[in-house]
């Protein structure tokens, strides 16, 4: 269907549609906006979906409505079940099927490009490969990713001798075959072939990739699916597809350089590190080093009596669902007179913006929520930073130690507060694998336990001051 053929009350509608894809984006960059933002989004996408069931006399529709009941309650499902912590997971896998769905449609379109292929440009051809070989990328990349953050496979780096030869040779016969394609190689064959090179690519990009560079990967990975609908809405004529898939591409492109600036490394580092030895996976060998611990009562004081705190939180308050706790325990010491702010690091949690959405799940004012860049110059006049189940983003090794593997990554100086006030559930290194050397100073003081259970006892000793 090409887009001339499109009736132009249908043109103007996905207009409309795409207009509202921009605004969603827009709205989703602020959070007070985000809400309508995601709302004008889904209303667009649903009214994109439904269109061509208005205007197109279509084959197997009860397949086709099938289908998409299925999938609808698939994901309504998996939206509603999944908890805080496997977020990361769930948007690798809504990537990954993106990714796959348009490789798909490339195909079927490469099916019925076939019979009339001497009338088409290269330039067709070379979109069906592009988008039949980087949607396969980014579907079996995904699926890595996910299998690394749900701990089916180990999420450090693996790396096998002759790994670089072998992930070379897929790309040159990919790109081999892309060209046999556009040049007159039309063959079904020849799409499945470039499929397959596409899902081994795919594999071999993300296996070297561990600890906490994987959600970098996955922000990658999200720019692919996007250039890929982009492409299938190229291969198809229709404009809203085009321009969504131009938009996720380039924002996920955006989100990716970001992310890797605020680990301080760049894309290449990233993805190829391992393969020269440096990841952000190190040791996971637990810490025997003596280190200062305390009470709930210890830290209750130590708050309580406290004229400014910092709350740095991490990935362990979101595992124990702690976050309500927290914020009953900032409101207390605001009512103490205390001043409290939450520090957040860009890459806290397993990716972009995780912390903010799991506080503003516990109803914490945004004003509250200062990122890096501001709250920095704070530490050294803050009397307590409270770190809750974060670890690598206050880990000074990222600025001392040129071997370690998060070496250049901008962290928030807790180290320089007067005194920082860790909840662990144990000596355990962070997802990064390395050993936090802040743990060992003179001016910290550690609570072992659930860190849910932890707040709810420091609460309790608060409130009894």
């Amino acid at each position: 269907m090409t887009l001339d053929a499109t009736p132009t009350w249908a043109q103007l509608v996905y207009l409309l549609c795409a207009v509202g894809f921009i605004l969603a984006l827009k709205g989703l960059s602020g959070p007070r906006t985000a809400r309508a933002g995601n709302l004008v989004g889904a209303a667009a996408a649903v009214v994109a979906c439904a269109l061509p069931f208005l205007y197109l006399d279509l084959d197997h529709v009860v397949l086709m409505l099938v289908a998409i009941a299925v999938g609808a309650g698939l994901g309504v499902y998996g939206a509603r079940v999944v908890r805080m912590t496997q977020m990361p997971q769930m948007v690798a896998l809504f990537n990954g099927v993106g990714g796959g769905a348009a490789a798909l449609v490339a195909l079927v379109e490469l099916h019925a490009y076939l019979p009339v292929g001497d009338v088409l440009g290269w330039d067709t051809w070379a979109i069906t490969a592009f988008t039949v070989v980087v949607g396969a990328v980014s579907f079996a990349g995904s699926v890595v990713t996910f299998a690394k953050l749900q701990e089916l496979m180990t999420s450090r780096p693996v790396v096998f001798p002759g790994l670089p030869v072998a992930a070379v040779v897929v790309v040159v016969l990919a790109l081999a075959g892309a060209v046999w394609l556009s040049v007159g190689g039309e063959s079904l064959w020849l799409g499945f072939a470039l499929g397959l090179l596409g899902l081994v690519l795919g594999v071999l990009l993300v296996l070297p990739v561990g600890g906490a560079d994987v959600p970098i990967v996955i922000s990658l990975l999200n720019a692919f699916t996007g250039l890929t609908v982009a492409g299938g809405g190229w291969l198809l004529g229709n404009t809203v597809l085009l321009v969504a898939g131009t938009l996720v591409g380039a924002s996920g492109t955006f989100l990716t350089l970001l992310m890797a600036r605020a680990m301080g490394r760049p894309v290449t580092g990233i993805l190829f590190g391992a393969l020269r030895g440096g990841s952000t996976a190190g040791s996971t060998a637990l810490s025997d080093r003596p280190v200062r611990s305390g009470t709930a009562d210890d830290v209750a004081i130590t708050l309580a009596y406290a004229d400014r705190v910092i709350v740095v939180p991490g990935y362990g308050l979101a595992v124990a669902q702690a976050q309500h706790t927290l914020r009953e325990l900032v409101d207390v010491l605001h009512e103490r007179g205390v001043r409290v702010d939450y520090a957040i690091h860009p890459v806290a949690g397993r990716m972009p913006g995780h912390m903010n959405v799991l506080l503003a799940e516990a109803q914490v004012p945004y004003e509250q929520l200062v990122e890096m860049d501001r709250i920095n110059g704070e530490f050294p006049r803050t009397d307590v930073v409270l770190v809750v189940g974060a670890n690598d983003v206050v880990n000074p090794a990222a600025r001392t130690e040129k071997a370690s593997p998060i070496y250049g990554m901008p962290i928030l100086d807790a180290d320089k507060a007067r005194q920082t006030v860790f909840l662990k559930r144990s000596m355990r290194p962070g997802f990064a694998g390395i050993e936090n050397e802040l743990l060992h100073q003179p001016g910290t003081m550690l609570l072992f336990g659930d860190a849910r259970e932890s707040l709810t006892d420091v609460l309790a000793g608060v409130k009894a001051l």
